[in-house]
């Protein structure tokens, strides 16, 4: 098994990883188009890192570089980590943040955080696992257009 960052060169790898996610997530996705898969790797602020058996994907994580207002800093947030169940408990996902803390790091950047649900007690035993410390906040969403009242 190895890890590596995604380029606009891979969007037949990006594809297939964004599917597995999809499936281990069990959200519904549509297909993504060349043009869209190349242009969100080709972004510097856009880490999209794949775990592979050989050519098959067997996890993925995808993450942001968000910079600061309080320093020329960065911070990365990770959106999401999947690991397909028949590789789970195997050190997958723990490649994966090694493999990107280790990218970050390269670039400077310190800090990655990671939401996660408190319902999702596998979730919060990973990242504990990992040594990621955790951090009581609510998290709020918008969907839709905002409209005038």
């Amino acid at each position: 098994m190895n890890t590596r960052r995604l380029t606009a060169a891979d969007p037949e790898f990006a594809r297939r990883m964004f599917a597995m996610m999809s499936d281990v997530f069990d959200e519904a996705s549509e297909p993504l188009g060349d043009a869209y898969l190349e242009r969100i790797l080709r972004r510097e602020d856009f880490w999209a890192i794949v775990a592979l058996d050989g050519t098959d994907v067997i996890g993925g994580l995808t993450a942001h570089a968000l910079p600061m207002t309080r320093s020329e800093a960065s911070e990365v947030f990770i959106y999401d980590v999947a690991v397909r169940t028949d590789w789970q408990r195997r050190g997958v996902g723990t490649a994966l943040l090694t493999s990107l803390r280790e990218g970050a790091g390269a670039e400077g950047i310190d800090v990655v955080f990671v939401p996660a649900d408190v319902e999702d007690v596998h979730a919060l035993d990973f990242y504990r696992a990992a040594g990621g410390i955790g951090a009581s906040v609510e998290m709020f969403t918008w969907s839709g257009p905002s409209r005038a009242s």
